[in-house]
């Protein structure tokens, strides 16, 4: 349930309903974009707030004889990062942007790249190859259209996953007992090195760590230096788990999309994919200047070595399999589909550290 949205974005949502059935031709259209994430430290909000949104407006106003009003909320000032998706299924947002990793029943199998640990290293890579497996399974296109009445405008993803501590480690046995958070569908990469693997989301990163509700984060330099995570958690490894592209989805309400004028719609759709290739390489920058940035600020960056990075990785080595048929024996198509991930990530000329096979 949607707990934290104030009275007042609910009655702007129904009187913009009754805007949208009761003035369809009129030339000013409202449009209400979230996330559950902030703009400033978040690079794909950060792009949907300096992008998408000034885009929209810009095209509109200069392709069609009708303006764009696009109202902004972002940081869970109207919807939190696990209650997007329904906000945009009921109507409150228009446009949402979350992780899949914080909806692991409701959008199990978009999260196949987290199925498949130790891939690309390099967002854009990662998105590309997300990008080729949205486009040849429209089940994943089918499945939000069906059940949550939205529509994909864009994918976007994470940089590259690393280990972020407050107590320094050299070996993997070091870990075993000790509490770690990540997103959800990650957590499985850490049980199987004995750590204890504890659901959280970022917003709360830093005063957990502060207070040793937990003692490190699994997580990707573009965040972990933003959201000031080397403070509480010094320590930060290079493990290089993988670019999660398309773990981030930007969806419309398909109602709300189809009631715009037909030029209107086409180019939100249009700018919709724009954002991904721009969300992209902004990601790989942000990468990149973390990594200084925890480095110029006295946080301790190391690179696991690579022997015990390919144990890790041969620990996991059953684990796509396992979740792909799990989401099989949940009426998806699990195994086609992180089949045919492996399958785009190989023929990029990828080498895994680990063969990946699925029954």
């Amino acid at each position: 349930m949607l707990q934290r949205m104030p009275w007042a974005v609910i009655f702007l949502a129904v009187v913009s309903q009754f805007f949208w059935s009761s003035n369809a031709k009129a030339e000013l259209y409202t449009l209400r974009i979230g996330s559950g994430h902030p703009a400033g430290p978040t690079v794909y909000v950060g792009v949907l707030r300096d992008y998408l949104v000034p885009e929209l407006k810009r095209r509109v106003s200069a392709e069609t004889e009708h303006e764009l009003r696009i109202i902004e909320g972002y940081g869970s000032s109207i919807a939190s990062v696990s209650e997007t998706l329904e906000a945009v299924q009921i109507g409150i947002l228009d446009i949402g942007g979350f992780c899949t990793c914080f909806e692991p029943a409701k959008m199990f199998l978009h999260n196949f790249q987290y199925f498949v640990p130790f891939g690309p290293e390099g967002a854009e890579e990662g998105i590309k190859a997300a990008r080729r497996v949205y486009d040849t399974h429209p089940w994943l296109n089918e499945h939000m259209e069906t059940n949550y009445g939205q529509s994909l405008l864009a994918i976007n993803g994470w940089d590259n996953y690393h280990l972020g501590s407050s107590v320094p480690w050299e070996a993997v046995v070091d870990l075993q007992g000790v509490k770690i958070a990540g997103a959800g569908p990650n957590l499985p990469w850490l049980e199987l090195a004995g750590v204890i693997p504890v659901q959280s989301i970022l917003p709360d990163a830093y005063m957990a760590m502060q207070t040793g509700v937990y003692s490190g984060w699994l997580m990707f330099p573009s965040a972990y230096f933003a959201y000031k995570l080397h403070e509480p958690a010094p320590y930060y490894t290079l493990i290089g788990f993988g670019a999660m592209g398309g773990a981030i989805i930007i969806t419309m309400n398909t109602r709300s999309l189809e009631r715009l004028p037909s030029e209107v719609r086409d180019i939100v759709l249009d700018v919709g994919r724009r954002y991904e290739n721009e969300a992209a390489k902004i990601l790989d920058q942000r990468q990149i200047t973390g990594l200084q940035d925890l480095r110029n600020s006295g946080a301790t960056v190391r690179e696991l070595p690579d022997q015990v990075r390919a144990q890790w990785a041969l620990s996991l080595s059953d684990f796509p399999n396992k979740m792909a048929k799990e989401a099989d024996s949940r009426g998806m198509p699990g195994s086609e589909i992180v089949r045919a991930y492996i399958e785009t990530v190989s023929q990029s000329g990828y080498d895994w550290p680990v063969d990946y096979i699925i029954d």
